[in-house]
């Protein structure tokens, strides 16, 4: 993200949450490098686990200073869905 995405924060946070299309939660941390905004830890397994793939559209949205709501879309502009059931217990939490 860059980082002017952070004018929205009071404080860049070291955690997000990424909720996602069925209520799901994610915990990912969050690192400032070279001038950008990276989502770090358990995010990959999250885009493992939602399949997104290059040419998809992640789009962000805040919710509160640290929770996103992540929708993604795949390279034919369709919402992706994926179920909680599909969730590694380690890298998931429902709220």
């Amino acid at each position: 993200m860059p980082l002017d995405f952070t004018k929205h924060f009071p404080a860049v946070p070291q955690e997000f949450k990424l909720r996602t299309n069925t209520s799901c939660s994610w915990r990912v941390t969050v690192r400032l490098m070279g001038g950008m905004v990276t989502l770090d830890q358990s995010w990959t397994p999250f885009a493992a686990v939602h399949q997104i793939r290059i040419g998809y559209m992640v789009t962000f949205k805040l919710l509160t200073p640290d929770t996103l709501k992540v929708i993604v879309f795949n390279d034919e502009d369709i919402e992706v869905v994926t179920k909680c059931g599909k969730h590694n217990d380690a890298f998931a939490m429902n709220i």
